[in-house]
């Protein structure tokens, strides 16, 4: 029984890549060019100078207010994937609403941050599809107290920006885009702090590499989604997110412009 059973679930997980793949396709033909990874888009048209400034939020939200009034000085628009957990804690209430009325993306980032797939063995999945929809219906419910549905908030981007195509499957079963950040710089590592050793990097080396890479691809950071997390362990003193008004005015100074997640991959 056992080759059975393997070749069943080869096969299922065939289909589930076709899946997720043919809807990739499909929205990159409604906005010209997407690069994909496991079924989720991970970088807007590289053609174009435009590029999307992602924030993900689940426990920590210490960056929020900074964030936020520094978004609206610079007069550009940011995505923030945020988890129910953070739409649920009334500290974030207020910070949440000035977000959304200054009309930036406010989305799911799942509901208590589950780690969907194995770190070592991407294909090793940690979650039932009715764990995994269950939380995202949970996650959407908080979204929806804001004020906002899930057609307003189509696009998904992970806990832990870890998922594997099963997973792009099922969020596209559900009428979502999984999305995720764009690699190649270290923006995703301003979680970090010293006592994690070999592991920290300090917010000089972040910005450091992000414009290292602006200039070292041939793409510069077109259609990018940079990743930052809008609060991070108090361990970390260092704090990356004061750092974007420098980051923004670098960036406008050469020629981008920032814009939401829903405005660099389109509409869904």
């Amino acid at each position: 029984m056992t080759k059975p059973i393997r070749h069943i679930r080869i096969l299922r997980y065939c289909l589930l890549f076709a899946c997720c793949t043919a809807f990739v396709q499909e929205a990159a033909g409604q906005n010209q060019s997407f690069v994909e990874s496991h079924g989720a888009i991970v970088r807007g048209n590289p053609a174009s100078n435009k590029l999307a400034l992602v924030f993900t939020g689940d426990e920590y939200g210490d960056g929020a207010a900074f964030i936020a009034n520094a978004l609206k000085k610079e007069q550009v628009h940011a995505s923030f994937f945020l988890t129910g957990n953070f739409y649920r804690n009334k500290h974030f209430k207020k910070v949440i609403g000035q977000l959304k009325q200054d009309g930036n993306y406010l989305g799911s980032h799942s509901d208590k941050h589950l780690l969907y797939c194995d770190w070592g063995k991407r294909d090793s999945l940690l979650v039932t599809r009715a764990q995994f929809e269950k939380d995202i219906n949970n996650s959407y419910a908080e979204l929806k107290r804001f004020g906002i549905d899930k057609k307003q908030a189509a696009y998904f981007l992970p806990p832990y920006e870890w998922y594997n195509h099963a997973i792009a499957a099922w969020t596209y079963d559900m009428g979502l885009q999984l999305v995720n950040f764009t690699p190649g710089t270290r923006s995703a590592a301003d979680y970090t702090y010293p006592e994690m050793g070999t592991k920290y990097v300090d917010s000089e080396k972040v910005l450091t590499s992000i414009l290292s890479y602006e200039q070292k691809d041939k793409n510069g950071l077109n259609g990018f989604m940079l990743l930052v997390h809008i609060g991070t362990d108090p361990r970390r003193k260092d704090k990356f997110y004061t750092r974007l008004p420098e980051l923004i005015q670098a960036l406008k100074g050469k020629g981008y412009q920032f814009v939401r997640v829903d405005e660099l991959l389109g509409a869904l």
